[in-house]
């Protein structure tokens, strides 16, 4: 269920709505924020799922820009005045089930006059707006974000990242993912975090093994590991890294021992 539903008039500030459903998704899942050219498959029936979507929401943003008022409709007149406008349905829909409205101003768009609204979306007259200016994206944006987990706690619950700006994923919550025909428990490798200053060891449970700043090489099988020459033999010598002084070389010294005299014998 798409928690946030973005409205906004074909014509007018497209751009904007699809530049705040990315900042949504990117927050709080794309799955959280519903736009309809993004989120209404190929051979659905429209209709329903706008419908269905707005009802089932908790916010819906408002997309308003300078000719949100004054569009022209399919039968000719101004788009509002048309029961059958879709951004009027919506807006309408979302007042009769209970969801929450917040006008999204954008650029030098001015709060919308009383009394121009037709009944069912009067109420838009006096709903408390946000503004979104593309010379001050950033900010605004931020300021949305924050606005919109105050509005809906339950996408705040998934993290801080919607007031620090960091995406979901990078919060250090549970990865998503698909597990088939599993027997035991499972692990994503992206939750397990283990911070080692050197050596080896294993991570939570035996779930793999974590080699931290390993000084040299290192051997991880089995058998024997030579790290440099090999000498067998005596009068080998390996001298490495930088030399200040003489290297003495030489093959060690041999002592020939004698046989003891025996009493009697005589010698020089």
């Amino acid at each position: 269920m798409s928690r946030v539903f973005i409205n906004y008039r074909t014509g007018d500030e497209e751009a904007s709505a699809t530049l705040i459903d990315r900042e949504l998704s990117h927050r709080f899942g794309s799955e959280e924020v519903f736009r309809a050219s993004k989120s209404i498959r190929p051979g659905d029936d429209f209709e329903q799922e706008l419908l269905r979507a707005v009802r089932r929401s908790d916010l819906l943003l408002a997309v308003i820009g300078p000719g949100w008022s004054d569009a022209t409709g399919r039968r000719g007149g101004r788009a509002l005045d048309d029961p059958d406008d879709w951004t009027r349905r919506e807006i309408a829909e979302a007042f009769a089930y209970g969801v929450r409205v917040i006008p999204v101003l954008v650029n030098n768009r001015q709060r919308l006059p009383k009394g121009d609204l037709p009944d069912d979306v009067a109420r838009l007259e006096n709903c408390q707006y946000l503004r979104l200016s593309h010379r001050n994206a950033d900010a605004d944006i931020e300021r949305l974000v924050q606005k919109v987990a105050e509005a809906v706690p339950r996408l705040a619950d998934r993290g801080t990242e919607a007031v620090s700006g960091r995406p979901a994923s990078a919060a250090g919550g549970t990865t998503r993912n698909s597990v088939r025909d599993l027997h035991g428990s499972s692990r994503q490798g992206g939750d397990i975090i283990d911070h080692r200053s050197g050596g080896t060891g294993d991570v939570g449970n035996n779930y793999g093994t974590v080699i931290g700043t390993a000084g040299g090489p290192l051997h991880t099988g089995s058998g024997t590991q030579v790290n440099g020459p090999q000498f067998n033999g005596s009068g080998g010598q390996y001298v490495a890294g930088d030399n200040h002084g003489d290297v003495h070389q030489g093959a060690p010294q041999r002592t020939e021992r004698r046989a003891p005299r025996r009493r009697g014998e005589g010698g020089t």
